[in-house]
């Protein structure tokens, strides 16, 4: 999971052929010095220390520009899962997973979780998981470059179930995506998402604040130094304007985020009805 161009197709969060995510490695350092939503149960341990072994060097360091905003993202994010779960969701879908731990620290019996990622970063962080002697057996792992993968098909064929809710997770993945693909992306989840389903995302929101474009800038210099350069912003309308065109209601959600998440960018979405 990376944070919140080119003509060429891009591979999602892959540097290089072969290597994983260096943004998703830096959002799994910063990510340990957060505080998290709490739940009874759950494996928050193996969580840290996974995150722990892929922060690595990096681990302990002071933080970055963006730590305040990824902060309250993880803080979104958690309570969007937690509150799905709560609410008797049984299958829950990350894409572009990167090294996230909610799979393990917000573990359930009978829930199901999907990792949708390029396959590099997700064969590392197997290798982690198996070495660290973590269990995953709940997590099905779909591998899939989202530049030239349908995601739909990918996750009926590692397991999702059509006839069940889902709640779909996008955190810090969109803004590295050109907008024909994050298009193509939202419309496939929607295509195999069962009535009641949610999507929770965050999109690189253009503001007029001095502050936040400043942010933005120095963001986009980071990711675009270590080769996985920042590709789309919106306009706040935008974002309603995409998830109406791909089947996805905010007004369907109203209640599950406040006016301020939106406005950075942290949106609940659930699907439309079919016309």
């Amino acid at each position: 999971m990376g944070g919140d161009g080119a003509d060429r197709p891009i591979t999602v969060t892959a540097v290089r052929p072969g290597e994983p995510s260096i943004t998703a490695r830096r959002v799994a350092a910063q990510r340990l010095a957060f505080p998290r939503v709490p739940v009874e149960g759950g494996g928050a341990a193996a969580d840290d220390l996974l995150a722990a072994d892929v922060a690595g060097e990096l681990a302990g360091g002071p933080p970055g520009p963006m730590a305040r905003y990824l902060a309250a993202r993880t803080a979104f994010f958690d309570r969007v899962v937690v509150g799905a779960l709560d609410g008797g969701v049984g299958q829950i879908a990350i894409v572009g997973a990167g090294y996230d731990g909610r799979p393990l620290r917000y573990a359930r019996a009978g829930v199901r979780w999907f990792e949708v990622d390029h396959p590099d970063t997700q064969a590392d962080k197997r290798e982690r998981l198996a070495r660290l002697g973590i269990e995953a057996g709940h997590v099905a792992f779909v591998p899939a470059d989202l530049a030239t993968t349908d995601v739909g098909p990918a996750l009926l064929a590692g397991g999702l179930d059509r006839s069940r809710r889902c709640l779909f997770v996008c955190e810090g993945l969109l803004v590295y995506l050109e907008r024909a693909v994050i298009d193509r992306l939202l419309a496939g989840l929607r295509a195999v998402a069962a009535p009641g389903s949610r999507l929770a995302l965050s999109v690189s929101v253009a503001t007029e604040s001095g502050e936040g474009r400043e942010r933005r800038e120095q963001f986009a210099r980071r990711v675009a130094a270590v080769g996985e350069p920042a590709r789309t912003v919106l306009e706040p309308s935008e974002a309603e304007q995409l998830l109406d065109r791909t089947g996805w209601s905010v007004g369907g959600a109203r209640g599950t985020a406040s006016d301020r998440g939106r406005a950075a960018g942290l949106i609940v979405a659930a699907a439309a009805s079919a016309a």
